[in-house]
């Protein structure tokens, strides 16, 4: 008899119950995924005729607040609050990569200084900087 029952029971075990779960987690995962990307920092380049093939694994970011942010290949950009930070990371690069170029990628409505700021201390670091523009529309 207690066999009978357990044998009722297993065929009535319904899956749609797991497969709702399935689903909500698959809906989760996608709705997640899409906040990954850093959207805190904006950087409007300015533009340029001519683009390198060069694709450098270390970047530096200055945004319209003079913010400088530097990330080394695909990592998140990380904020560099001062300049013996901006050193230490321009000399960690260039221990890592000498030969490797570095882009600076800094928004357009940033003062000529500050980019000469980070030029000259990547000259005194003996590191190769270039500067990162967008490509002009053609209409």
């Amino acid at each position: 008899m207690a066999l009978r029952r357990q044998n009722e029971m297993l065929s009535t075990f319904s899956m749609a119950s797991m497969t709702d779960v399935i689903f909500l987690l698959l809906i989760f995962f996608m709705v997640t995924s899409t906040f990954v990307f850093p959207t805190a920092m904006e950087v409007n380049l300015p533009q340029g005729s001519t683009q390198t093939a060069i694709k450098p694994g270390t970047k530096v970011y200055i945004d319209k607040e003079q913010k400088i942010y530097g990330s080394f290949s695909d990592e998140e950009p990380v904020l560099i609050e001062n300049e013996e930070q901006l050193m230490a990371f321009l000399q960690l690069t260039g221990k890592n990569a000498p030969e490797q170029f570095i882009a600076l990628y800094a928004d357009e409505a940033v003062p000529y200084g500050a980019i000469v700021k980070i030029l000259d201390r990547g000259a005194k670091a003996n590191l190769k900087i270039v500067l990162a523009t967008k490509p002009v529309s053609r209409k």
